[in-house]
């Protein structure tokens, strides 16, 4: 898990290391620590938080191993089956 406000002094800093990154692989889903939220780069839920909020994960697994939940929005099948509680399940 890699903070937003951790990748530079500025926001001209963060959005060049933040593009490093996705372009690396190193980043695909971002996330709300505040929430324990996380989806997809491109979700508009998830461009309207708080850049003190923001966290980015390279994995799902990485997200959920964090204690993190599909969104509602972008990643609908998963978040049916995490609120169904089989989310639980295939981690047991």
């Amino acid at each position: 898990m890699i903070a937003h406000l951790t990748l530079g002094n500025t926001n001209f800093e963060r959005s060049r290391q933040l593009k490093k990154l996705i372009d690396e692989g190193k980043i695909r889903l971002g996330g709300n620590k505040n929430l324990k939220i996380y989806g997809t780069l491109q979700c508009k839920s998830g461009m309207k938080m708080k850049t003190a909020n923001r966290v980015f994960f390279q994995s799902e697994k990485e997200a959920t191993e964090a204690g993190y939940r599909p969104c509602g929005h972008c990643m609908r099948q998963g978040y049916l089956v995490w609120k169904t509680g089989g989310a639980r399940l295939r981690h047991k």
